[in-house]
């Protein structure tokens, strides 16, 4: 029987319900998980095997080798790079986390890197992926239309007039999938660089994985139009161009935060 939802239709509400800060999902009915044959091991065996190195049945217990600590050398590399172009080349050489082998470019930046406006959006997406620059595609030209409203254009050379253009994670997670915390946890050091050596005035910090790596909150619905403080400097949490798209009632919302920034910057 065909579902009465479409993909497309149950995908967007999933992204809606997302970015409205929704963090569980409840059953109709409720699950007896002590019911349930658990296939974990019980406090007492863990400490056994941790005190003898056997297993429950006696026999050894093989141990991974420990290898180097991905966030210290993202901390590491990201701290040596003195330059923009010394930190794409550092994030280009780091072969930590798993999003870089499925994805087909590296996407580190667009616009002015002196501009005084530096908008961090969240993961690539597939026309991001395709050309290497963030806010590619469909939605990415909103956001030009969005911003040259207020008289910010990304490909202006005038530093009163530019923007500069990031996202949180450089690589496209496989099939957009839900972003995992080790893999925020190696990127975040190379994105706080990349603040500390743009040097932006005010920051945008664009959907909830923005505020998540910057704030350390969800919940972009509730956050923006705040401002706030991020690595250092004023920041102000904003819709998605996306969400915004989707979503009529928030075009009110955006153009006020549009407004807010505005004024921000003629003070």
């Amino acid at each position: 029987m065909e579902s009465a939802v479409d993909w497309h239709g149950a995908r967007a509400l999933l992204e809606w319900q997302i970015e409205l800060g929704v963090t569980e999902t409840i059953l109709d009915q409720p699950v007896d998980r002590y019911a349930l044959p658990s296939k974990l091991m019980t406090v007492d065996a863990a400490k056994s095997v941790a005190a003898t190195g056997t297993g429950p049945a006696g026999g050894p217990v093989t141990r991974a080798s420990a290898g180097p600590d991905p966030v210290a050398v993202a901390v590491a590399a990201a701290r040596v790079a003195q330059t923009l172009p010394a930190l794409r080349e550092a994030l280009a050489g780091y072969d930590h986390c798993s999003l870089k082998q499925g994805a087909r470019n590296l996407v580190f930046s667009d616009g002015n890197p002196k501009a005084r406006v530096m908008v961090i959006g969240e993961a690539p997406g597939r026309d991001e992926d395709r050309v290497g620059r963030p806010f590619a595609g469909h939605e990415g030209q909103f956001l030009d239309k969005m911003l040259l409203t207020i008289g910010l254009d990304r490909t202006a050379t005038e530093v009163a007039r530019g923007v500069y253009m990031v996202t949180v994670l450089p690589w496209r997670p496989p099939q957009n999938r839900d972003l995992r915390a080790e893999d925020m946890a190696m990127m975040e050091p190379f994105l706080a660089r990349h603040v500390a050596l743009a040097a932006p005035d005010v920051i945008v910090l664009m959907g909830n994985l923005s505020c998540q790596a910057a704030l350390g909150t969800r919940g972009i619905a509730r956050l923006r139009g705040t401002w706030t403080t991020a690595w250092g400097r004023p920041a102000l949490p904003m819709l998605l161009p996306g969400m915004v798209l989707r979503t009529p009632e928030a075009k009110r919302d955006a153009w006020a935060d549009l407004l807010a920034l505005r004024a921000h910057l003629e003070e």
